[in-house]
């Protein structure tokens, strides 16, 4: 099937390779079920393994893809690579059978994310000149900023320990200071000092700012 201007509109794609696969064990069963955890049906084609040791999925939602970075930092070795683009429609029933700008950007990505800060690149439309295509503003500075903040984002957070995402993962559910206390049996000054080691704040804070960024470069409401 031919592509179609009206048959176009602006997605994300997210291929993560694995690192040094052959010299380590399959992770991407892990993978798989912590994204399916993460992310879930806010990925229109779901995460699946595409080639050997990849993954790769497709949305429209920006926090989405801001939680699929987040997901695959927590775990070792994995290569991101996220391409924004246009994507033939309908779409097929899996990632392995879509095709577009958005997956030849993703592709190209993901090769750069092996030599690239954080082991992540963010690509759209091949463009000379900033324009409009569909909803979304094409234009290498907006990218760039979007790409920059994600690479920021991951460098922070691949710092945290085991226990400072455990730390993570409990005031996110208990939504307490108290009650993270209660759940780990630490005092609340230790939770605390756990949050603060972890940048609690500092990636909330980074989180939404891809998350706008992004959103400006597809086009689309923050979410």
């Amino acid at each position: 099937m031919s592509m179609k201007p009206d048959d176009l509109s602006i997605w994300a794609v997210v291929t993560a390779d694995q690192r040094n696969s052959r010299r380590s064990v399959d992770r991407v069963p892990e993978a798989l079920e912590a994204l399916q955890s993460a992310v879930g049906d806010r990925f229109r084609l779901t995460f699946e393994r595409t080639a050997g040791d990849e993954v790769q999925g497709l949305t429209g939602d920006p926090g989405a893809v801001v939680d699929a970075v987040l997901t695959l930092t927590r775990l070792p070795d994995w290569h991101l690579g996220i391409g924004l683009g246009s994507v033939e429609l309908p779409l097929p029933g899996s990632t392995r059978e879509a095709r577009g700008p958005a997956y030849l950007a993703a592709r190209a990505a993901v090769e750069q994310a092996r030599s690239a800060p954080a082991h992540l690149r963010l690509l759209g439309p091949e463009t000379t000149d900033a324009g409009t295509v569909g909803a979304g503003f094409y234009g290498e500075d907006v990218v760039q900023q979007a790409e920059s903040a994600l690479v920021l984002l991951r460098a922070l957070v691949s710092r945290r320990t085991p226990e400072g995402w455990e730390i993570m993962d409990v005031l996110n559910e208990t939504g307490s200071g108290a009650a993270a206390s209660a759940r780990l049996g630490i005092s609340p000054s230790a939770v605390s000092q756990r949050a603060t080691r972890s940048a609690r704040r500092e990636s909330e804070l980074g989180a939404e700012l891809c998350r706008r960024l992004l959103a400006r470069a597809m086009g689309v409401a923050a979410s």
